[in-house]
């Protein structure tokens, strides 16, 4: 299983504004209609991937947890659909209706919308403030397949209550692992 790194766009980039296709409702959303008053968390992810797997009941329970906080939830898949058809938009329907998924899971057709944030793996983690400056990128926590080590999203919950809670949030931030984007 290829283990491929966060390219960790710096802290304090804006969110680069997009209008992606919501496999979900069907809908064309823009960044901004989907923001949290308190901070917006993208996720880069897709449905095949072992590392992804590993870790989205955890990225649900975030979702339900911060929401009720004023925080956005925001997941995008970017990857090929014609080397990988597992990952087409009504397969992300799928995987969403059964991983109990309640925010967008946007389509990045193009890929655009992933090489504006300087993605590179799947999951790749982007926490914004309310502002849209990004004061987290990288990892859910030190979790991957087959290590042993239980999934808590101490990385990124740290982070989320960081951002809400008005404390410092440690800009010494360890990369996602996960697998590659796959580029067209």
């Amino acid at each position: 299983m290829a283990q491929t790194p966060s390219n960790m766009l710096p802290l304090g980039t804006i969110a680069p504004d997009f209008e992606l296709k919501d496999t979900l409702s069907g809908n064309s959303l823009k960044l901004k209609d989907l923001t949290g008053n308190k901070g917006t968390l993208i996720i880069f992810m897709c449905n095949h991937c072992p590392f992804v797997i590993h870790v989205i009941d955890e990225v649900v329970r975030i979702a339900n947890d911060y929401r009720v906080q004023g925080m956005g939830m925001i997941a995008i898949s970017s990857n090929d659909v014609g080397k990988y058809p597992q990952d087409a938009p009504e397969w992300m329907y799928e995987f969403a209706f059964k991983n109990k998924m309640d925010f967008p899971y946007l389509y990045d057709e193009t890929q655009q919308v992933a090489k504006d944030y300087d993605a590179a793996c799947t999951p790749d983690f982007y926490l914004f403030d309310a502002q849209n400056q990004l004061v987290y990128r990288g990892q859910l926590d030190d979790s991957r397949p087959m290590n042993g080590i239980p999934v808590s999203g101490s990385d990124l919950r740290n982070a989320i209550d960081g951002l809400l809670y008005n404390r410092k949030i440690n800009a010494n931030q360890k990369p996602s692992i996960g697998c590659n984007i796959k580029w067209k």
